[in-house]
């Protein structure tokens, strides 16, 4: 009896562990389409007893022809059943944490910032190529490029003369890129 009460986590954790995974699978879908919290609790069911009905108990026969006796005057087919239920609960344990990783590599990657700075140094490019300066076109590389607001920079081209800049107000909020040119010749980092 004293075996049976060790080895008896796995069902418990069976019915919560699976309420999890079906939570889990509804809000944080593995798949861009979403799953219903229904599907997701009946699919989460198929899978742990698919995890605690043929993967546990083979990895416990496994593991059980390797190992010592754990207890030299307790019967061996309570251990077997006591390292069935123990990696039975554990593979539902890792079930959780893999429904929660796989539905956390399924969200969408935020880029906004990066698509409109892209965008914003696209445009300044275009510009510099297109205005026939050799000297905008030659110290390019130099450009410093600060976030004033969202959709909305100032990029900063340092001259010949290391100590004055071109400086551009750009506009990514339309369609269209808007690039103007700020009268302040103060790079990036010296403005307030």
């Amino acid at each position: 009896m004293r075996w049976r009460l060790r080895g008896a986590w796995m069902w418990p954790s069976f019915v919560a562990i699976t309420l999890l995974d079906g939570i889990l699978l509804h809000e944080l879908p593995p798949v861009r389409t979403g799953i219903d919290l229904i599907p997701a609790i009946l699919l989460a069911t198929f899978g742990n007893l698919i995890l605690i009905g043929a993967v546990g108990p083979w990895l416990a026969r496994r593991l059980w022809k390797r190992r010592p006796a754990a207890e030299p005057g307790a019967p061996a087919q309570a251990q077997l059943e006591v390292l069935s239920d123990r990696i039975g609960t554990g593979l539902l344990v890792a079930s959780v944490l893999g429904v929660l990783a796989a539905g956390l590599a399924a969200r969408p990657v935020v880029v906004s910032e990066t698509e409109d700075t892209e965008r914003a140094a696209l445009a300044l490019i275009h510009y510099v190529e297109g205005s026939g300066s050799e000297e905008l076109i030659r110290n390019r590389d130099t450009a410093q490029t600060a976030r004033l607001g969202e959709d909305f920079f100032r990029t900063c081209i340092r001259r010949d003369d290391p100590q004055r800049y071109f400086c551009f107000l750009i506009d990514t909020s339309r369609e269209r890129v808007r690039i103007v040119r700020d009268p302040s010749a103060l790079p990036n980092r010296a403005d307030p």
